[in-house]
């Protein structure tokens, strides 16, 4: 369960990413991460996993709305 330990370490993280580059490689990394877990959670239907990945998605989220910016309207 490498992966599960690598998605926990992301979580824990401070999410202070100073440039447009590090952004994007946290979001590409939390992507990573998603569809991997998604992979497993296919396999093992364990609710655990689950809210890993929705608390992945909020944060993948947040960086996403950083890059972007947010719209005048």
């Amino acid at each position: 369960m490498e992966i599960f330990d690598r998605a926990l370490a992301f979580e824990q993280r401070k999410l202070s990413f100073q440039n447009t580059s590090e952004r994007i490689i946290a979001s590409r990394e939390a992507k990573e991460l998603i569809l991997g877990l998604n992979s497993i959670y296919k396999v093992n239907h364990d609710p655990k996993i689950m809210d890993l990945m929705k608390r992945l998605t909020e944060i993948k989220k947040k960086i996403e709305v950083r890059l972007k910016g947010r719209s005048m309207a």
